[in-house]
């Protein structure tokens, strides 16, 4: 009852007119933030970090400052699935496992039932979140801190063999497109020795590594346009796109069907977002898999699956929170975001660790109030503006395949400004498009750049702790089942291979 108080008396500060005002104001930047290619919610908090202090300034507290950086950040999980499911252009990294259902259903002409699709996962996703920050921070701040290093990427672990024990694809196509993109992760300088490793031809920009943002932009930007103007069996369809009030409460409606995938992504989002050095991104891509995995039609997944799109965009929003865990109550950030929301926390004067609870009641209330009103008002906006987002599929495809071609190139150039990427990134961009001929699954790779970098220093840091025993990721008690799964998971094609034969034989 107690935590029902605080949290009464938290939202009601966070509802006075100029909070409210923030949270509003931030989250409407988080939706356009989110939504351009290249930006996302960190570029968002860290350009608009200095303004905090103008807001410090006039309220005299770090609760305004925090409630509208929050709301960007909720914004902007919103927002990246706008540019995923209209043009096919994750308008973040998080976003990435949006566009494989998502954008099918956009080119069938049902980007209405994607978009309130996407809207209405988010917020589930993030109210489950939500809950459990409030009633559960500390003892799940307590689960975090027990996750290893042999923890985390036995999780990575799992999160790869979900894809390989799918049966829905080609699975040796898989292995493959997994092992390309674990490549791809490598590339730059050793994290151990120091030395550079796969540097092609000599070529200076690869030594800071293959940045996923150029990839993901380049897979599903430019690769997705030139697959659509070769087939151009999609043009017809891009201008048949129903606004009318009638349409998209059906598809309301429908939202129903997609409760499978909102409640895998809603659980697994908080669970990864609460990891330190894991966050939303793996979270999205993991909960993709599981879904497509556990379903009655893996088939139907990446042609325009509802739960497709319900599942990555409830596990970003649910990991969005989740993140905010450890940084509040252990001091160590989730996410990439949160390191700049911790950066300004320890500028305001405040020392995020167990004791912020305690210590500064009336700054972490209102601001876990503020987490639920910028949900309520991220979805109201979300589905107030759909016609808005869908205008940009009226377009004849001769007007939206130079537009997306431009909003790749200046969102990739503007997220690091350098022309290296921008090349990279239309080179990926053909490579997705050649593959894709070829009938390679892409999702496995995407899913190898985003968690290789995040499971190779686990892996060699646990083999350090261990002096190069791989049994440390069987015998504790954490790993141990959760590596278990996942080889049970790789070998789970080959155990249906035996079965079919077994049965022809039988027969």
């Amino acid at each position: 009852m107690e935590i029902l108080s605080h949290l009464i008396e938290g939202i009601w500060i966070a509802l006075q007119p100029f909070n409210l005002g923030l949270a509003v104001t931030g989250v409407i930047v988080g939706l356009f933030v989110g939504a351009m290619p290249g930006l996302g919610s960190v570029n968002g908090v860290a350009i608009l970090l200095p303004f905090t202090f103008v807001i410090q300034g006039i309220t005299g507290t770090a609760t305004g400052p925090m409630i509208f950086l929050a709301s960007i950040y909720y914004g902007a999980m919103y927002g990246g699935a706008i540019s995923s499911i209209t043009l096919g252009i994750p308008g973040a990294s998080t976003a990435v496992a949006t566009t494989f259902d998502g954008r099918p259903l956009a080119i069938a002409g049902k980007a209405h039932v994607a978009l309130v699709a996407a809207a209405l996962a988010s917020f589930i996703g993030a109210t489950v979140s939500n809950v459990f920050f409030t009633a559960f921070a500390p003892l799940l701040a307590g689960v975090a801190l027990s996750f290893g290093n042999p923890e985390i990427f036995a999780l990575m672990l799992l999160a790869f063999a979900t894809f390989v024990g799918l049966g829905g694809d080609d699975i040796p196509k898989t292995i493959f497109s997994i092992c390309f993109g674990l490549v791809l992760a490598t590339v730059g300088f050793d994290i151990i020795s120091g030395e550079p490793r796969l540097v092609f031809f000599d070529l200076t920009g690869f030594t800071h590594g293959i940045r996923f943002l150029v990839l993901a932009i380049g897979v599903y930007g430019i690769g997705e346009m030139m697959w659509t103007i070769n087939t151009s069996r999609y043009g017809s369809n891009m201008s048949k796109v129903d606004v009318t009030f009638a349409a998209i409460w059906d598809a309301v409606k429908q939202f129903k069907g997609a409760w499978r995938g909102t409640a895998i992504g809603s659980a697994l989002g908080f669970f990864v977002g609460i990891l330190p050095a894991a966050g939303a991104t793996p979270g999205s891509l993991m909960a993709y898999g599981i879904t497509k995995m556990t379903a009655k039609e893996p088939k139907s997944y990446g042609k325009g699956a509802i739960n497709g799109v319900a599942a990555p965009e409830a596990a970003n929003n649910s990991a969005s929170t989740g993140a905010m865990l450890p940084m509040m109550t252990l001091g160590i950030p989730g996410s990439p975001t949160t390191a700049v929301l911790l950066a300004g926390m320890v500028i305001w004067g405040l020392q995020p660790g167990p004791l912020l609870f305690t210590n500064q009641p009336d700054f972490v209330w209102p601001l876990i109030g503020s987490f639920y009103i910028s949900n309520v008002v991220a979805v109201t906006i979300n589905l107030l503006f759909i016609p808005v987002f869908l205008w940009m599929l009226r377009m004849p495809f001769t007007i939206l395949a130079p537009l997306i071609f431009v909003l790749s190139l200046v969102g990739t150039y503007a997220a690091y400004m350098d022309m290296f990427d921008v090349w990279l990134m239309v080179l990926f961009g053909v490579g997705a498009f050649l593959l894709r001929i070829l009938d390679y699954p892409l999702a496995p790779a995407v899913l190898a750049i985003v968690l290789g970098p995040i499971a190779e220093p686990k892996l060699r840091q646990s083999l350090l702790l261990s002096d190069g025993d791989f049994s440390i990721f069987f015998t504790r008690p954490i790993a141990g089942p959760i590596t278990v799964i996942a080889i049970i998971l790789i070998l789970l094609p080959l155990f249906k291979v035996i079965r079919d034969k077994l049965k022809a034989r039988a027969a």
